[in-house]
């Protein structure tokens, strides 16, 4: 099964005071550890999709080693204040040319994710029907797995700052335990 890695980035990060692409803490910036976190997870590509300070987050992935971009392709959300629905759509349609069979979608703003999370949520599923979430102590969160039978379905869903949360409440979802890796919290305010 081939598996790219969609990034949502887009957001202005009105609570944390920041485009949540642009944030770094001591283990260097959001972004580029989500795109590699993405890559050693066992994705085939990584789309990232990006909105506010597009630009300058577009220079932050360019900074990283030329190795880490092996693979990365970068859609512009233009509609991207509408909210995360907005941003998945995009990333989703820009997906649709492509050889992938599933999407494996997260969020730059959950920096305790690892690898491993990624690989089992890939695990979760097989080919074009699949559909899996990790689960944090029970608590469905991110990454989520969609094949790619479930893309059109997913992007007439989204809509506002809602992505797949309708779409995946309608349907059975594969829940993959992850809470003894990660908590799968999002950071939205400055620590």
């Amino acid at each position: 099964m081939q598996t790219t890695g969609l990034l949502l980035a887009a957001g202005a990060g009105r609570r944390m005071g920041t485009p949540k692409a642009l944030v770094a803490d001591e283990r260097g910036a959001w972004l580029t550890r989500a795109v590699a976190l993405l890559r050693d997870g066992g994705c085939d590509s990584v789309t990232v999709v990006l909105g506010a300070a597009a630009d300058d987050a577009r220079r932050l992935l360019d900074a990283a080693p030329a190795d880490q971009h092996v693979g990365v392709g970068v859609v512009v959300a233009a509609d991207w204040a509408q909210g995360m629905g907005a941003s998945l759509g995009a990333g989703l349609a820009a997906l649709e040319e492509s050889a992938a069979d599933a999407a494996l979608v997260t969020l730059v703003d959950l920096p305790d994710l690892v690898p491993e999370v990624v690989r089992r949520v890939r695990a979760g599923g097989e080919g074009p029907a699949a559909l899996a979430r990790a689960a944090y102590d029970g608590v469905p969160g991110h990454p989520v797995l969609l094949g790619r039978e479930h893309w059109a379905g997913v992007r007439a869903s989204a809509v506002g700052d809602q992505g797949a949360r309708d779409y995946l409440a309608a349907r059975p979802v594969r829940l993959v335990e992850c809470g003894d890796l990660a908590t799968g919290h999002d950071v939205d305010a400055p620590r």
